[in-house]
């Protein structure tokens, strides 16, 4: 309790500072006015301002995409061109083209974003922040406005994850009428159509967005069929001037069929085929969110939001290594029966945040401090005995669950920030965040004894961040950040895969810190973000081998060691009016890295072996995306070769692949990517996009679980043409 007091103090204090000001009244009134967005026909990115809304981004490294201006693959959403502009993203590509983002930065792991905070529209869409925090919400990208990324310096303000924050913002309401129509169609290889349309309007003081999507492909792959519908609808009633009231209602599904991982053998002889034709996948998500958005005075802004995410993450699979056919069984003359794995997600959120502007004597301020409640009940029934079929079927034929499992997480968070201007050019910005909760589970491992489970995880610790910017003129800025962050260990981590595993009863949360400096800024024609980054990501978890009193081994999972991360981050972009209406940009975007094990140990055979030194998985030491765009009146056309260098698939640093396929080496790839659009009017456009010209086959990754080990083809080349019209 001591712990506790001392915390709660050291927030009321902050809060008490940022509160002075009505000590000394300050005498400078502003009126917020309505904001106006002028952005360039080549501008793909740009920064986030020091204040937005109630939270604070001075001194932090961030980057906005401008996602409807780009020449990209908006239809299948690509990330490494949607990303292009963002140094260091690592993309991972293992559900089909166009099906989610899978991506990761500074050397984290990129399964569905899951080391990020995913928002849309500030609300969070992580399925289960404490038990399963990947991203299951799958929105078109034709709903998208722009893309916000605050890397890891966020953890402050929005918690878990070291890779920090990314918020989708969709588009909003057409005001100027009472009704507006706008559709985008697709169509292209391997099967692709797809279709969004959208209303939107103002009627008297209610505001509307709605929109539906559907889209279909027979993918590259062959038994790689994708199935994907996605509704939402926004209502925004301005009760006055300052007062705004906003209910979103989104949902999201796909079917896709997996085809399997392959072996090296393989993939070398044809990356295009299938080990698996009765494997699917089917998240099913709603986020729905209700919004307050009060500005108290021309200095205090209040936000309230009370969100859900709920649905079910459902897969049905033959699940075995590639080298074992899925063929029919001689003795029953079927197919064996597949698994069936059914994650049922019911979390909850509410967020409070105040900001507040304030002078005391010659120093003005801005302080944001909030509180975050979360309840989350994750339940997940696994091992069940599926059909012999060859369908999307998640019946159970013997109606048992080998796992039937509850994992329960109650958690508030507290946090302040405060924004000082030392001068008129530099501020320094201390912030503190205290997470106090646990998680309980509770349920039945047919094969496991319940007592050898670890039941309860408590989360209770405090965070500390300090950022600072000085800025050169209103073009040019330093920037520097210290944060420390956390993982929680979730759901899977306490699960032992099988009788041979135990797991640890004392698991620890991930925790550490991500240091940045930088500098940024713009001169003519030229625009920069050049900055440096150290990451330490403590208690990773992993494998060892152990032996127990009867001398039998047994797998051990629990805390291996800690790992860090050093690199360089760069983005430069040029572009000039090079006739009266004929525009040329040219950007190189480029991260190196080095992340490194230290103090860890893993399993390798029968023995535990030192890793200190190795390279953590899927790091690759470069990863740079260059481009060059050229505009002539009404039509555009992109050019952008993107290149990721070899990495490895486990803690060995194991270069010769398994038989499996699913540890060796990932071999370096680089591919040109040719996007085009005209716009015949501001209300019709048609974009072209020719993905991975020079007909690359590789692959990003060797998954060690879903969607299965082994070896996974990306795609080759393939076109789409789109058409986009707006009433």
């Amino acid at each position: 309790m001591a712990k506790h007091r001392l915390i709660i103090s050291g927030l009321c204090l902050l809060c008490m500072t940022g509160l002075a000001q009505e000590v000394k009244r300050d005498t400078l009134l502003y009126n917020e006015l309505d904001s106006v967005t002028v952005r360039s026909k080549l501008m793909g990115v740009g920064r986030l301002n020091e204040i937005e809304g109630t939270r604070i981004y001075a001194g932090k490294k961030n980057e906005v995409l401008y996602v409807q201006n780009m020449d990209a693959n908006i239809a299948e959403k690509t990330p490494r061109q949607i990303f292009a502009k963002v140094p260091g993203v690592f993309v991972y590509d293992m559900d089909g083209s166009g099906n989610q983002v899978n991506i990761a930065v500074r050397g984290l792991d990129p399964h569905r974003g899951w080391e990020f905070n995913i928002r849309k529209n500030s609300i969070i869409t992580n399925s289960d922040m404490y038990g399963y925090p990947a991203s299951h919400y799958n929105m078109p990208m034709e709903a998208v406005d722009h893309i916000e990324i605050v890397r890891g310096t966020a953890s402050l303000q929005y918690g878990a994850q070291f890779g920090g924050m990314m918020n989708y913002v969709t588009k909003q309401a057409d005001t100027t009428k009472k009704i507006s129509f706008e559709t985008v169609n697709s169509a292209g290889s391997y099967g692709l159509l797809s279709t969004y349309n959208a209303i939107s309007g103002r009627i008297g003081k209610l505001d509307y967005y709605a929109y539906y999507s559907n889209r279909t492909s027979s993918g590259y792959r062959d038994n790689s069929k994708t199935t994907s519908n996605a509704e939402a609808i926004a209502l925004v009633y301005h009760v006055s001037s300052r007062v705004d009231l906003k209910a979103e209602l989104g949902r999201s599904t796909y079917t896709y069929q997996i085809p399997g991982p392959l072996t090296d053998s393989m993939f070398y002889a044809s990356p295009r085929q299938s080990t698996r034709a009765r494997n699917y996948f089917n998240p099913d998500i709603y986020v729905p969110s209700l919004t307050l958005d009060w500005k108290i005075s021309d200095r205090t802004r209040l936000t309230w939001v009370v969100s859900g995410v709920l649905g079910a993450r459902n897969s049905v699979q033959y699940d075995k290594p590639a080298n074992v056919p899925d063929s029919i069984n001689p003795v029953t003359l079927q197919y064996n029966n597949r698994q069936v794995d059914i994650d049922h997600f019911n979390s909850y959120t509410t967020e409070l945040r105040l900001l507040h502007s304030y002078r005391i004597g010659n120093i003005s301020g801005v302080f944001t401090s909030g509180v975050q409640a979360i309840n989350n009940d994750l339940h997940r029934q696994q091992l069940g005995k599926g059909t012999t079929g060859s369908d999307f079927d998640l019946t159970i034929v013997d109606g048992k669950w080998g796992r039937d499992l509850h994992f329960k997480t109650k958690n508030i968070a507290a946090f302040i920030e405060n924004k000082f201007n030392l001068t008129s050019k530099w501020s320094v910005s201390p912030g503190l965040r205290w997470e106090h909760g646990q998680s309980d589970m509770t349920g039945t491992i047919v094969y496991y004894d319940p007592g050898d489970l670890p039941n309860r995880i408590k989360h209770d610790f405090a965070l500390f961040g300090l950022n600072t910017q000085y800025t050169f003129s209103k073009n040019s800025n330093v920037y520097a950040g210290f944060s420390q962050a956390y993982r929680p260990v979730v759901f899977k981590d306490i699960i032992p895969a099988s009788t041979y595993e135990r797991v640890d009863k004392n698991l620890k949360d991930a925790h550490g810190y991500t240091l940045e400096a930088g500098y940024r800024g713009s001169y003519g024609f030229f625009k920069w973000d050049v900055s440096v980054f150290h990451m330490i990501y403590n208690n990773r978890l992993g494998m060892l081998s152990g032996q127990d009193d009867a001398g039998s081994l047994y797998l051990y999972r629990t805390n291996i060691g800690n790992s860090r991360t050093n690199g360089l981050e760069g983005f430069a972009e040029y572009s000039l009016q090079t006739g009266n209406r004929t525009f040329l940009n040219l950007f190189t975007s480029t991260a190196l890295m080095k992340a490194t094990y230290f103090d860890a140990n893993v399993r390798s055979g029968d023995k535990n072996v030192s890793v200190n030194g190795n390279d953590v998985e899927s790091t690759p030491n470069v990863i740079t995306r260059n481009g060059v765009s050229l505009k002539c009146h009404r039509a555009s056309v992109t050019l952008l070769y993107s290149y990721t260098a070899k990495s490895y698939a486990d803690a060995l640093n194991t270069v010769q692949p398994s038989a499996p396929g699913s540890v060796g080496l990932v071999p370096a790839y680089g591919l040109l990517d040719i996007n085009t659009s005209y716009h015949f009017s501001e209300m019709v456009m048609i974009r072209l996009n020719v993905n991975n010209v020079t007909n690359k086959q590789y692959f990003t990754k060797r998954p060690t679980f879903y969607p299965g080990p082994g070896v996974w083809s990306s795609d080759g080349r393939s076109a789409n043409v789109s058409i986009g019209v707006k009433i």
